[in-house]
């Protein structure tokens, strides 16, 4: 029920995993079609070069960020560290692969992602590169009618920038996908901790407090 593909990208291999069945029962048909598409023709040169979503160091505005207390994905994550504990070496496989394998909500997993320069304004002036913005998605959940982006952030509290990694997430899944970003809703957590927020309908310059580390 489980399908997979081993991915070459910069920064190592990633192991994208798509459950086939929850996928049709509760995906937009849209979302379906780029999922099993990935698992076949994800365009693997776009994340050869080029900057990566999870290395963005800026802040957006207009992101209102709610912690949970007692979320159910904290739940899954201490499960997951738990039962996985000698599956598997890294905590993030541990949380990921639990939540695919026994979570009724979670659909996907490292999921390819990406934004052609020509998509978004001022795209050279944000990321000073002409290569496409790449990223994984760590988990992909449908709950409640929306479709959920979820990184999982040992430490989550502590986290600056997570809300702009996801929040980019969304709006890329948004353009690969077809699907409006009123349907996403985005998210970061941990075994203790989970904060989620509605990403911005528009990013762009006027949309972005700057906050560049060197």
């Amino acid at each position: 029920m489980i399908k997979n593909t081993f991915l070459d990208h910069k920064g190592g291999w990633y192991i994208y995993r798509v459950h086939t069945q929850k996928t049709k029962e509760l995906c937009d048909e849209r979302l379906h079609a780029f999922l099993f598409a990935m698992l076949a023709s994800c365009p693997h040169d776009y994340f050869q070069e080029g900057p990566r979503s999870s290395s963005l160091k800026f802040n957006l505005s207009g992101v209102d960020i709610t912690y949970v207390k007692g979320h159910e994905v904290c739940a899954l994550a201490e499960e997951g560290l738990k039962v996985n504990e000698e599956r598997f070496k890294d905590n993030h496989s541990k949380v990921q692969v639990f939540m695919l394998e026994n979570d009724d909500k979670t659909i996907a997993m490292e999921v390819p992602i990406w934004l052609e320069p020509e998509e978004l304004d001022n795209y050279q002036e944000l990321f000073r590169s002409p290569f496409p913005l790449s990223g994984h998605i760590d988990l992909v959940r449908v709950e409640d009618g929306k479709i959920w982006i979820w990184d999982y952030k040992p430490g989550a509290r502590k986290e600056r920038f997570a809300s702009t990694q996801v929040s980019f997430y969304a709006y890329m899944l948004s353009r690969r996908s077809g699907i409006p970003l009123d349907h996403f809703r985005c998210g970061y957590f941990d075994s203790e901790d989970a904060y989620v927020f509605i990403p911005v309908k528009e990013i762009k310059r006027s949309d972005l407090m700057l906050e560049r580390l060197p």
